[in-house]
């Protein structure tokens, strides 16, 4: 009898209780002001109550809304239940009694309303974007790198899943087939990958943090032994370079030949624009954001370097562009200078392997002194005392080494092998203008 006046009491005190009161005001006789069919055809724009946080929303326009209204985690939230021109009463009370109950389990209708919203994109997408927010704090050249691994070794494989569906299932089946035969970039890749799904989630593409630490558990236990890059005797550079300046012109080929003639290594020539070169005096200014040692080094060009790149200028599309590209925006290919050797027959030869032919070349057939071939290759001095006190670049004494290493290079293989082994003099300014028109 007391639970019957006390329902009464809240009526008239405390009106109908529309939602989840989480207890506090029960409503023990839902059915007092419970609407009917009537009711809702012909209720004034305002809240309706039924029962258990169900209301009619009427809006001054006449439109008529069915809206849950529940607490959730200490929130309250209104969850709609679509247009009463389309769901009936009975269909209402339904599918609020049907959507209380999912709530009850972890259900969270607006957190799906959001999902179900939002474009998740697919992986390559997501990497693209990813790329762009972030290749303005890296350094040099490592952003085209950066993105050039994914375009050769994931893209095709994973590119058009949803960014949200890569797992460490997926992403052990894209390394799979590079990781033990380039081990160290297939190392790269997967630490690529995760500041890929990281941004992904940091985005809301992705709902949870992606560990990847499983990854390597799914794949065969690499060799960590590394040796020196390999490389090709210097008595048979000569003949490869006559190969290439015979074969049929290409950007790859170019690429080679001057990555030789000037003993750097690949990414340095792949990188480098127009404006890092002033052709007449014969001096390429590689900035220090590009170089290992993040020093800014000077390379004294030699005859046949500067005639190559007078070539590339003639047919050059942009001023300003990458030299050593199709289009002057992108640049080729890592592995573009490797392919040609091994499609000549030449396996296991590295391209960074020429710096130590021309290193081992410049011990055994001239005369000049250890520390102007080490600066040639850009290499720092270990001990830092020397360092500091050593500030000397060797610039006409490498001009000289750089003209004898190409005059040995382009010699025919009759010739190999005559020449005199006497350190040659700096090259004549003038006659590097007459060779390179």
């Amino acid at each position: 009898m007391w639970e019957q006046q006390w329902d009464h009491f809240l009526l008239r005190n405390v009106g109908p209780v529309c939602g989840n009161t989480g207890g506090k005001f029960p409503n023990r006789e839902p059915n007092l002001m419970a609407l009917t069919t009537l009711k809702v055809k012909n209720a004034k724009p305002g809240r309706h109550t039924d029962s258990r946080g169900l209301c009619l929303l009427v809006k001054d326009s006449g439109a008529r809304t069915w809206v849950l209204r529940m607490q959730r985690h200490g929130q309250r939230r209104d969850y709609g239940l679509g247009s009463a021109l389309d769901v009936s009463l009975a269909e209402a009370r339904e599918a609020a009694s049907a959507l209380r109950r999912r709530v009850r389990e972890g259900f969270d209708p607006v957190a799906e309303r959001r999902k179900a919203r939002k474009i998740v994109p697919n992986f390559e997408a997501a990497t693209r974007t990813c790329h762009e927010t972030l290749r303005e704090g890296w350094n040099g050249g490592h952003h085209a790198k950066w993105l050039a691994s994914f375009e050769r070794h994931l893209f095709p494989k994973i590119g058009k899943k949803p960014v949200d569906q890569v797992d460490s299932a997926c992403v052990v089946e894209a390394l799979a087939p590079i990781w033990l035969e380039i081990p160290e970039t297939a190392r790269r890749i997967l630490q690529r990958i995760s500041v890929v799904l990281d941004f992904a989630h940091v985005k809301g593409w992705v709902p949870g943090e992606v560990s990847l630490r499983s990854v390597r558990k799914g794949l065969p236990r690499q060799n960590d032994k590394r040796g020196h890059m390999e490389a090709m005797p210097y008595a048979d550079v000569p003949a490869l370079m006559q190969k290439l300046a015979v074969a049929a012109p290409t950007t790859g080929r170019d690429a080679l030949r001057f990555t030789i003639y000037n003993a750097v290594r690949s990414n340095e020539t792949r990188f480098a624009v127009w404006t890092e070169f002033d052709l007449d005096k014969g001096i390429w200014t590689i900035p220090g954001e590009r170089m290992k040692a993040r020093e800014t080094h000077i390379v004294p060009l030699s005859a046949p370097a500067v005639a190559l790149l007078r070539k590339r200028w003639n047919e050059r599309t942009s001023d300003t562009g990458l030299v050593f590209s199709h289009n002057g925006e992108k640049p080729i290919s890592d592995v573009t200078m490797t392919k040609l050797l091994r499609d000549d027959g030449i396996a296991g030869i590295t391209v960074h392997g020429f710096r130590s032919s021309f290193t081992d070349w410049a011990a055994e057939r001239t005369r000049f002194p250890k520390e102007v071939t080490d600066k040639a290759l850009a290499h720092k001095l270990p001990n830092k005392v020397e360092a500091a006190y050593r500030r000397t670049d060797f610039f006409d004494k490498r001009r000289s080494l750089m003209a004898r290493w190409a005059e040995y290079l382009d010699r025919t293989e009759t010739q190999n092998g005559k020449g005199s082994d006497a350190t040659a003099t700096a090259s004549d300014p003038t006659a590097l203008r007459v060779a390179a028109a």
